[in-house]
């Protein structure tokens, strides 16, 4: 199971064979918008390969497109799009996300990976994971201020509750993972002893491969009764003190969404302020600047700590990763990038920590604002 958290650091850290395509579009949710969906990729994907039939084999353009072409023809996958996607591929590497904000249409081979409305969205300061749980099933959801979406959840078929191994046997062939959508449903368990061994299971799989990579808080939505059980055996730090005290089942998905965000927010603002306030600490010290290129030259050299990014902000032009230059241009070239995504990618590649800020609590007016690990 590749979560796109999983996965970032390696796609910025260049380890991949080239060539590499990346595939991005803007996608529905509803009928009859997402019609159109599959035939924008497919006219994609003949961009991806009029690219690989000028550098690269027949064979081994083929190679690399036949995921792409198995892809375009799944009606399950195009039928439960979300608002955008990201697809890349490798030799012997092929991931597909759905994602819950729509990026620009590009589609690009390359010697490395496009990652940047990835990054965009993985920094967001706002997003969150929501664990719906009873003793018969578990439920993981992602989301934002706008959007709330179900992700793929599944755990260790052995580490489950006996019933839950007879069910995935009659129904999933043997095993719990890669089950989405309806969750991890499960019986009802017979003993507390089941029903304890069963969150253990939940916990583990969500800090492995969902809290750990991403870093995002989590929220427990479940009857009262199931809290206390939870919270006794979890091991998650990002395991929020507040909680919904009903089960997804019986809200919609709106509803949830709305209920989540209530408990967010507060929390997304307090960070918000201490990240700000703390820019505003260390500027005083000259120890922080929103200098487009001091920053510039400083995320060169590693020495950026952490990175504010104004959301939705685009400065054109080109950023020398040998010494920090900044050079306008036209983003039409295209050779030319934003140059605040060229940045952040850069403070990310050497430890720093990067946060997508709202245009209205931005400090400064350049786009970004840094502070940093000593003097520049």
């Amino acid at each position: 199971m590749a979560t796109l958290a999983d996965e970032y650091p390696r796609l910025i850290s260049g380890q991949h064979e080239a060539p590499c395509l990346s595939l991005y579009q803007p996608t529905h949710r509803q009928h009859p918008d997402n019609q159109q969906d599959p035939i924008r990729f497919r006219n994609l994907v003949r961009t991806l390969a009029e690219s690989l039939q000028r550098k690269y084999p027949a064979r081994e353009a083929a190679a690399l497109l036949a995921p792409f072409e198995a892809l375009a023809g799944e009606r399950e996958f195009w039928n439960h799009t979300l608002d955008g996607l990201a697809v890349l591929a490798a030799p012997g590497y092929f991931q597909a996300w759905r994602l819950q904000r729509p990026v620009a249409e590009l589609a690009v081979v390359a010697d490395s990976f496009h990652t940047k409305p990835l990054m965009r969205i993985l920094q967001s300061a706002e997003r969150y994971h929501v664990l719906g749980l009873n003793r018969h099933e578990a439920r993981l959801f992602e989301g934002n201020r706008d959007a709330l979406d179900e992700v793929d959840l599944a755990i260790d078929a052995e580490a489950a509750p006996p019933e839950a191994r007879e069910r995935a046997t009659r129904i999933y062939g043997g095993a719990l993972g890669g089950v989405t959508r309806h969750g991890t449903d499960v019986r009802q368990a017979q003993r507390d002893k089941e029903a304890e061994h069963f969150f253990r299971a939940i916990d583990a799989d969500v800090l492995e491969h969902y809290s750990r990579p991403s870093g995002l808080p989590l929220l427990l939505a479940a009857l009262p009764e199931h809290h206390h059980l939870f919270r006794s055996v979890s091991r998650n730090p990002m395991l929020a003190a507040e909680a919904i005290d009903v089960h997804p089942d019986n809200l919609s998905l709106e509803q949830l969404r709305a209920r989540a965000w209530a408990l967010v927010e507060p929390w997304y603002l307090a960070r918000l302020g201490r990240l700000i306030d703390g820019y505003e600490a260390a500027k005083a010290r000259s120890a922080a600047g929103d200098d487009l290129h001091e920053v510039a030259r400083a995320a060169a050299g590693g020495r950026v700590a952490t990175l504010l990014v104004e959301a939705e902000r685009i400065v054109p032009g080109r950023f020398d990763l040998a010494d920090g230059s900044v050079v306008a241009a036209a983003l039409d070239d295209p050779e030319v990038d934003d140059v605040l995504d060229d940045i952040a990618e850069r403070v990310l590649a050497t430890g720093g920590e990067v946060v997508i800020v709202p245009a209205e609590r931005m400090p400064g007016r350049s786009g970004l604002a840094a502070v940093y690990r000593f003097s520049v």
